[in-house]
């Protein structure tokens, strides 16, 4: 489980780094950036999910503090 969040994290930021290299290019890549936003969005609110399933189920827990 710990692999797929850190996949799914790596993923974020990739896509994050990909709309932010689309905004810099200029005006013409402007679809190409709200894609990556998209996508970065629907990532997001994926692993949102996954985390609240996870916690479900028991495949995931918290750590206490003490």
């Amino acid at each position: 489980m710990q692999f797929v969040i850190i996949i799914m994290l790596l993923s974020i930021v990739a896509s994050l780094g990909h709309a932010l290299s689309s905004m810099a290019a200029g005006p013409d890549r402007s679809r190409r950036m709200v894609r990556a936003l998209t996508t970065r969005i629907s990532l997001s609110v994926g692993l949102f999910v996954l985390l609240l399933v996870g916690y479900h189920f028991g495949w995931i827990e918290p750590h206490g503090s003490g």
